[in-house]
């Protein structure tokens, strides 16, 4: 892993700041190039580059820190998990980093409904917290996985809840709050907080008109300062006040908040309309019925759900074009569902259905929260962008706002998937702007929908903030005595201007450092097609808009992005992190060297390559693929790692060590020569050798022979290094069980003069031109089965997965290699589509513990393997995440302990957790890991299903 790399030359008044701030905190203190790049982005469309990023242990370390940049007149903005979409938590100076320790709830009073919560706590952490008691957090953005308590009371959050439970400023009862100048001010309603403010009172009654006339005049008002909660019949609440003002007016030290009880039992109705407007229109007849969220949803956001690889579960919905989503509460399901079909009576729409709570409205629900990280691509497929990401209206409005507002998309050629809180008048929208072309469009269009949304006496953000997205739009919305008034409240609390400068008063333009249209254009060479982006490597690495779903820990939801980062607990081991490296890279200002810049090799090296963000992370982003790119671009022409040489090319050494087995396995019980083999390699020398077999399957009788049934169905057992050199038993009971299965089966393997290789070494590795001649030979065998209607059956999950998908990015325009592709399966996919009936498990087998490999999930997905073992009797716990070891990854010197951290947070705890399930585990990297740390067996799918066959007959 090493050091972090710096070549940066700090200003002298900086150096002084650094040093100050290295002797007075024990948190990190970075100014490097790496961090400052990682910090340099949130989840909005803005780039700003900090000359300092602080992490603090504590309050204390918060307090010495802000004090020690406003002796230096450095600007600082707070940062939580980093999901500002507008901009908010990006500025220059100094960025604190509130999310990395200060996540700890302080306590949480069931009695009084209230918690104290430091600014770093996420929100499903709260909710965790809180559900024991009966009780949650109102507002619930969708980043509640990974979103923090401070952002959103920085931004006043609120999700789809917001409409029964308010947002966050209706949830705040006091907050711990840091000025500037180092003075910490507890903050509860009431004229005394209001009187410890020089100058407060009367700034509130010199702007009482204001106040009462242009804010707060409906609930998603959020844009400026919500200063109408200070006026004297709404309590003198400055803690609300406070609230939303996004860092621009100090820092959160801690707040306490209050909790709702949960909803006992609540129905979902789906009401379908014939467009989303319609739907909208419909919006002020079912508020009546107080709904706990009223949601929309367009067909283009369902269809761009149905292409995801979640697609497949998306049930049916009602007849239309455009839905709600309504969800109601009662004391039971009986009460909640009469409600809801009360509710759908007053209804207009074309079609609807009432569920109680259960797994088929969970499904429904999800499409909403899949929707909202999918709609990053508009309904074509192009890369959407935040910016007017979240504008509302009064919801009596709705429906003409979004004519209005489609009719003004369509005139510039613009579109984007629209959704988001329909109850309360807010759309969420990511629009396609032609960033890659310039910023004026993108300015035209936010001065244009800024006067639209106005128009209709609107907020131009209903949930994130004004950030940099918005703050110099809001004279077009506000009165300049509104403007002033803000102005004049900023002041008594930031008089130097210095926090989050650029945001909301003397704002940044709206097309100021964006992001996209100051990176080169880097374009596909003689390595990966990055097809999906039109050949654009610069598209595929701005994929990532920072949504952070790769800082969630979502194992127990099924997904397995990322192991690093949930490892480590570090930004640079993130999937987003790296993407921001990347980036930074492509602008060249911060990252200088290309792709031989030390930042990029920095942050990548913990990168795992296991593909997981490519189906996980909502934008499609491939780290495996950009990780591969990049080494190959780094080192071409140049000597390469020691490791390249040796596991990049393992199949090779597999061939030649097969003769030698006996002295090899011998070499590898001394543990002196063990270690010393080990090292030569450029592997770490706790690992062991893997075991060779007596013969690799090419040299059996059952390599050499075709068994089967002539009329079954044909296929081409394709036998992999690993399955041949390593596991020959795979292949052997692979070939009896596709000839239990009736299938006619034709052997392709590593044989001299057929050696079918899918070159996934030398990928992981970037060495992609011999990687492609690897793949063009294969190719070159497969074809013609194919062509003569054979289905290839691959046995290793990672060799399958890179014909299923690297082949036709590495080889898009070689003749076959699509055809070959699309007819490769897992032995769980081909018996899926076969008129057979497996055998029944028995004995131990009847209960299992199945580690996916990352690579099945993220390009085959483990759907079909799970329902074969339920079909033959087994009951299967899924050990979702990676195993650690991932190929190469886990073997190379510098990556042990990460490698055994992963294994130690998945595989090993479920083995623990359920000591008497056997392990299933098709990938050789997974049984290679449990049998390395804990001394685990474990076997492959057809394993298991040729014992039963056994068994049976």
């Amino acid at each position: 892993m090493g050091r972090e790399h710096s070549t940066a030359v700090l200003e002298p008044d900086l150096r002084g700041v650094v040093q100050e701030l290295e002797r007075a905190l024990r948190g990190e203190v970075h100014t490097t190039e790496l961090r400052r790049s990682l910090y340099s982005s949130d989840a909005s469309n803005y780039r700003v580059v900090p000359q300092v990023a602080v992490c603090p242990m504590d309050e204390a370390e918060v307090v010495a820190a802000v004090r020690i940049a406003a002796r230096h007149n450095l600007p600082v903005t707070s940062r939580g998990g980093g999901t500002s979409i507008a901009g908010n938590a990006v500025g220059p100076g100094l960025i604190l980093d509130l999310g990395k320790h200060l996540h700890r709830i302080v306590s949480i009073d069931a009695e009084a409904r209230s918690a104290v919560v430091q600014p770093g706590v996420i929100l499903t952490d709260l909710q965790a917290a809180a559900a024991p008691h009966g009780l949650r957090f109102g507002p619930d953005p969708s980043s509640a996985s990974r979103c923090t308590l401070g952002g959103m009371i920085g931004n006043n959050a609120c999700g789809p809840h917001g409409l029964a439970y308010g947002r966050t400023a209706d949830n705040v009862r006091r907050l711990r709050w840091l000025l500037p100048n180092g003075r910490i001010l507890e903050v509860v309603p009431g004229q005394d907080t209001v009187d410890r403010v020089p100058g407060l009172e009367a700034l509130i009654q010199r702007h009482l008109q204001v106040l009462r006339t242009e804010l707060g005049r409906f609930g998603r008002q959020i844009s400026g300062y919500s200063l109408e909660h200070l006026l004297p019949e709404n309590g003198r609440d400055l803690a609300a006040a406070l609230v939303g003002t996004e860092g621009t007016c100090g820092v959160l030290l801690e707040a306490e908040v209050d909790l709702v009880p949960k909803a006992p039992a609540p129905a979902l109705a789906v009401i379908g309309y014939p467009d989303m407007p319609s739907a909208a229109d419909d919006v002020p007849h079912l508020l009546p019925h107080r709904p706990l969220a009223l949601e929309g949803l367009s067909a283009e956001m369902v269809e761009v759900v149905r292409r995801s690889p979640a697609g497949a579960d998306v049930p049916e919905l009602p007849a239309g074009g455009g839905w709600l989503m309504v969800e109601v509460g009662g004391q039971d399901a009986a009460e909640a569902v009469a409600a809801a079909e009360a509710m759908v009576a007053a209804a207009r729409g074309l079609e609807a259905v009432v569920l109680p709570s259960g797994p088929q409205a969970s499904r429904l629900w999800q499409i909403r929260a899949d929707g909202s990280g999918l709609a990053v691509r508009t309904a074509t497929g192009t890369q959407a962008w935040p910016g007017w990401e979240d504008a509302a209206v009064p919801p009596e409005h709705l429906g003409d706002y979004l004519r209005e507002l489609q009719t003004l998309m369509d005139a510039r050629g613009l579109s984007g998937l629209a959704y988001g809180h329909f109850g309360d008048g807010c759309i969420h929208m990511r629009i396609d702007f032609p960033f890659a072309s310039g910023t004026g469009e993108f300015r035209e269009f936010m001065e244009s929908a800024a006067a639209l949304v106005a128009r209709y006496g609107g907020s131009l953000a209903g949930e994130h903030g004004d950030g940099r997205a918005r703050s110099e739009l809001l004279s077009v919305m506000y009165s300049p005595e509104a403007l002033t008034a803000f102005a004049e409240f900023k002041a008594l609390f930031d008089p130097a201007g210095l926090m989050n400068p650029g945001v909301l008063v003397d704002p940044d333009p709206v097309d100021a450092a964006l992001r996209r249209p100051a990176s080169a254009e880097e374009r596909a060479a003689d390595g990966f097609a990055f097809a999906h982006d039109a050949g654009s490597v610069t598209d595929a690495v701005h994929r990532c808009v920072g949504i952070a779903k790769c800082r969630a820990d979502l194992r127990e939801q099924g997904t397995f992005m990322c192991p690093s980062y949930l490892a480590t607990g570090d930004e640079k081991d993130s999937t987003r992190g790296r993407a921001r490296v990347l980036q930074e890279m492509l602008n060249g200002s911060v990252v200088t060297l290309g792709w031989d810049a030390p930042e990029v090799h920095e942050a990548l090296d913990l990168c795992l390559s296991c593909k997981a963000c490519a189906s996980d992370c909502p934008t499609g982003v491939d780290m495996a693929t950009y990780k591969s790119e990049s080494l190959h671009r780094r080192f071409a022409g140049k000597v390469r790692p020691l490791s390249h040489y040796t596991l990049g090319r393992l199949p090779g050494w597999l061939r030649l060590a097969a003769p030698l087995a006996p002295l090899v396995n011998a070499a590898g019980r001394i543990p002196m020569l063990r270690r010393s083999m080990m090292t030569l390699m450029g592997a770490d020398d706790r690992r062991s050798l893997p075991l060779l077999p007596k013969a690799p399957f090419r040299w059996s009788e059952a390599a050499r022979r075709d068994p089967g049934h002539d009329d079954g169905r044909p296929v081409v057992l394709w036998v992999d290094s690993f399955s041949d050199a390593l596991s020959p038993e795979i292949p052997t009971d692979a070939l009896e069980v596709l000839a239990a299965a009736g299938c006619e089966v034709h052997v392709v393997g590593q044989s001299a003069g057929e050696q079918a290789c899918c070159g996934l070494t030398l990928i992981s590795t970037g060495q992609l031109t011999a990687a492609k001649q690897k793949l063009r030979r294969t190719v070159e065998i497969l074809l013609p089965h194919v062509r003569a209607g054979r289905t290839v059956v691959g046995l290793e999950p990672s060799c399958t997965a890179t014909l299923r998908s690297d082949l036709v990015e590495l080889l898009p325009d070689e003749p076959g290699s699509r055809e070959v592709a699309r007819a490769v399966r897992t032995v769980a996919e081909l018996l899926g589509e076969l008129d057979w009936t497996p055998p029944q498990v028995s004995g131990a087998d009847a209960e299992l513990l199945a580690q996916p490999h990352c690579h099945q999930h993220a390009v085959m997905g483990y759907s079909a393997d799970r329902g074969l073992l339920e079909s033959m009797g087994a009951d299967v716990e899924l050990s979702n995440g990676c195993c650690g070891l991932a190929g190469n990854f886990g073997m190379e010197q510098g990556h042990y302990e990460i490698s055994e951290t992963i294994a130690r947070q998945g595989i090993l705890a479920a083995a623990e957790r359920s000591p008497d399930r056997p392990i299933l585990a098709d990938g050789f990297s997974c049984r290679t890991q449990v049998a390395d740390l804990a001394e685990l067996e474990s076997r492959h799918l057809v394993q298991v299903i040729a014992a039963a066959l056994r068994a049976g007959s």
